[in-house]
């Protein structure tokens, strides 16, 4: 079974600056374990088939007028009738005021309210994305993740084989620095991962010879970013003269992780080879292909040669 991920309602609250009505303890406590969100107007009037207790409920213009509608012993009923699934917090919009019977029943079912200026709209979509990233299924790998020319490049091998020095040469041109040695991968939709660095690491580099630095104080804000998207992985291995290097780029390789493809090469790594360089050229070469142009394959044309495109692909989720 795969890990179920929470986040603190603190964590929202800060994130989103929400005024506190009512909060039976303390935030931190009180955790969120689903990624979406609901506008109960079917609910307040009655209505819970297919109803899920553990999403955050929004009470928008709508919602809130069709309460202040009712008589107060109709209104009471309607909202026991939420309360009592016992959702993990109430987000009134708009700025608008609590009503005196949401604030009672909330404290009788122990029912966190919270408040926002935001509109309904904009405030779902800025939660969902939110919850999206921070409840997403997530594995961390040895590696180092660098934006290159707006590409996210997630750099493997193995150890010593001249990561941290490649990032650093890059960071050096000009080039930010997500993660260095545990890099944090999050699918956060279907088609997209994101990484980041563990809060206790990020933004310091190892440097053998060298020791620890912080690529932030030495070279900048410029110089690091948060967070990500994962658009090529490249393996770096030492150079082996009995492997059979690809030369052309028509064969595709993917690495699999968390189930989402993402473009992979294999760079060999031997004295005189500039790998900072290498991938500067990949990654734009990398979103050349995603833009629909393929170097190789204009060449095999123009020579008049059959191009027999093959893909394979690695799964990163077993190393």
């Amino acid at each position: 079974m795969s890990e179920k991920f929470t986040v603190s309602l603190q964590k929202i609250i800060s994130e989103f600056n929400l005024e506190t009505v009512y909060i039976p303890k303390k935030p931190e406590e009180i955790l969120i374990d689903s990624n979406e969100v609901l506008r109960p107007g079917l609910q307040l009037a009655g209505f819970y088939k297919y109803f899920e207790s553990g999403r955050i409920q929004i009470i928008g213009k709508m919602e809130h007028a069709f309460l202040d509608s009712l008589s107060p012993e109709e209104r009471e009923v309607s909202l026991r009738g939420l309360f009592k699934h016992n959702p993990p917090a109430i987000i009134i919009t708009h700025g608008l005021y609590a009503l005196e019977q949401t604030v009672s029943v909330a404290r009788e079912y122990g029912i966190p309210i919270l408040r926002c200026l935001i509109g309904s709209s904009d405030f779902m979509a800025a939660l969902i994305a939110f919850l999206n990233l921070n409840l997403a299924p997530r594995i961390t790998r040895h590696g180092v993740l660098i934006e290159i020319y707006g590409e996210g490049v997630l750099i493997l091998g193995e150890s010593g084989v001249g990561k941290s020095e490649t990032a650093i040469e890059l960071v050096k041109r000009g080039h930010r620095l997500i993660a260095d040695d545990a890099v944090e991968i999050r699918k956060v939709s279907s088609i997209t991962l994101v990484g980041s660095s563990p809060d206790n690491i990020r933004h310091f580099l190892e440097l053998r010879g060298v020791g620890i630095i912080n690529a932030r104080r030495l070279f900048g804000m410029g110089a690091v970013k948060m967070t990500e998207k994962i658009d090529l992985v490249v393996e770096l291995e030492n150079w082996d003269p009995d492997k059979a290097y690809d030369r052309t780029g028509v064969d595709t390789e993917f690495m699999s992780i968390l189930d989402v493809k993402i473009p992979s090469l294999t760079i060999p790594v031997r004295p005189g080879r500039n790998i900072a360089v290498v991938l500067e050229v990949a990654a734009m070469n990398n979103r050349q292909k995603a833009m629909g142009y393929n170097a190789a394959e204009e060449l095999m044309n123009k020579l008049g040669l059959d191009v027999e495109k093959k893909e394979t692909t690695k799964n990163l989720d077993k190393f």
